[in-house]
């Protein structure tokens, strides 16, 4: 049983999580707006808010911290320097999810996840 485990394991192995988890994250840097299955979007809503609160102060140290989790010196990069100076004034919720459809192939919920 998982009575109140932290967090979504997706059906994955931890290593396959946190790649998938690395790769959504820079994605989502780069086009601003993904389209994804509702649980791995929820999942990735606090993987990425708590990048943004790292990467807030805009130093050496949050480029070192945000790079450690994402291996992409692009993504990191424009992170620190365009997306978290934007939240300067904001605690948090720094993402939405909004659900959009039912997939035909699957019948699973999809969601966009995008910045506020």
């Amino acid at each position: 049983m998982r009575h109140k485990h932290g967090y979504r394991r997706l059906n994955r192995t931890s290593s396959h999580r946190k790649a998938l988890l690395a790769n959504m994250a820079i994605a989502i840097i780069e086009r601003e707006k993904i389209e994804t299955t509702l649980p791995k979007a929820k999942e990735l809503k606090r993987y990425i808010e708590r990048l943004i609160t790292k990467a807030s102060s805009g130093d050496l140290n949050s480029h070192r911290a945000v790079f450690a989790y994402l291996q992409d010196k692009a993504a990191t990069n424009k992170l620190v320097t365009e997306i978290a100076p934007r939240y300067t004034e904001r605690n948090g919720g720094y993402t939405s999810v909004i659900k959009t459809r039912i997939r035909r192939g699957d019948a699973t919920q999809m969601a966009y996840i995008s910045f506020v």
